[in-house]
């Protein structure tokens, strides 16, 4: 099981979204930094908190309301002016002076809902949260336009190149395989 290391303050708001959500009894998955921290070993510590949970549409509306009874600020505006998104973004706050972002990305997609459903776990301390696998985590990645990353992932001998280079075809991303 991969470990995630975090920061204090970043830890607790990957604790927190994981307790939210988890009483919303959602299904979701830690993307981002908490995953390149699982995957390329850093520390996860700036940035945004991403998750990419499968919800429907009443559920979106939940995800806010508790989040605001909870350590989150919401700003009604933001999520009104994300709403054709499919994001949620909150803003965790726990003490003054603290406002980590956090991005709840809608799975609205069966590739992204694939993703959620085939996540696996990893170890922030005593909590386990899920994280995309590897394959799914490097089509992100590619993406988003990270070759650096990429290229670390890929090279990793446990990779593989076969289900990652199925995913890209079956998307219609045939001329991005890896040899």
């Amino acid at each position: 099981m991969p470990d995630i290391r975090a920061s204090g303050t970043y830890a607790r708001a990957i604790e927190a979204v994981h307790d939210l959500l988890s009483r919303l009894r959602l299904d979701f998955l830690f993307v981002g930094d908490v995953a390149r921290s699982a995957w390329l070993g850093s520390e996860a510590g700036k940035g945004s908190v991403d998750v990419l949970a499968t919800m429907g549409p009443q559920q979106k509306s939940q995800v806010a309301m508790m989040a605001s009874n909870r350590a989150f600020r919401v700003d009604r505006d933001e999520v009104e002016a994300s709403e054709e998104l499919d994001l949620i973004p909150l803003h965790f706050t726990p003490d003054a002076g603290t406002d980590i972002r956090v991005h709840v990305l809608v799975a609205s997609n069966a590739l992204y809902g694939r993703m959620v459903a085939a996540g696996i776990p990893a170890q922030l301390g005593e909590l386990a949260i899920r994280i995309p696998l590897g394959e799914d985590y490097a089509l992100l990645l590619a993406m988003m336009g990270d070759q650096v990353a990429l290229h670390a992932l890929t090279g990793m001998p446990e990779f593989d190149r076969d289900s990652f280079n199925v995913k890209l075809r079956s998307i219609g991303l045939g001329g991005h395989v890896l040899a």
